[in-house]
């Protein structure tokens, strides 16, 4: 029973990284990145759609993300929803493609996105406490030893601590891209 919620607890965590380090390439560096229309919706005919279901992207440079739509005619409502999206990019369309240009980004801007990446590591560290104190009140409910319990909850905390470690090990990878100039 301990075994089966260290190993769900694991689980969890392990997504709980995943969806930090997703939210992380949501965050725009000097870079073209797909990644960071990954939150786009478009107003297809009336439907809220994900902007992936619409359209391709190809990164001919470092700075350009090309956007091209499966269907021609949604175009302009693609490039709408890139503009309602404040993403800080402004696309131009030539009727085939949406060029999506991405400015250099400030010393200023640049600190801004890490207080921003931060924020976005420090809800992925407490998701994982979150995981560790339900598993630990799970644990504790479990008709075992005092030593068990003693000894799953140290098995626990040492997972808490990988999970917080590999979030802390992707938030320093992020600082350093955002820090690239």
């Amino acid at each position: 029973m301990i075994e089966g919620d260290l190993n769900e607890a694991n689980t969890k965590m392990d997504q709980a990284v995943q969806h930090t380090v997703g939210e992380f390439g949501t965050v725009r560096t000097g870079r073209a990145n797909p990644g960071l229309l990954s939150r786009v919706t478009v107003d297809y005919y009336g439907t809220e759609t994900p902007l992936q279901q619409l359209a391709s992207f190809s990164v001919p440079e470092a700075r350009l993300l090309v956007v091209q739509p499966y269907d021609k005619s949604s175009i302009g409502a693609i490039e709408r929803a890139i503009q309602e999206a404040d993403l800080g990019l402004n696309p131009s369309n030539d009727g085939n493609v949406i060029r999506l240009s991405f400015p250099a980004l400030t010393e200023e801007r640049r600190r801004e996105l890490i207080k921003v990446v931060h924020r976005l590591a420090e809800d992925g560290k407490v998701a994982i406490r979150n995981i560790r104190r339900h598993a630990k009140d799970a644990i504790e409910a479990e008709d075992v030893s005092e030593d068990d319990i003693h000894r799953a909850e140290k098995e626990l905390q040492e997972l808490t601590d990988q999970h917080v470690a590999a979030i802390d090990e992707a938030l320093a990878r992020k600082e350093e891209e955002l820090l690239e100039v």
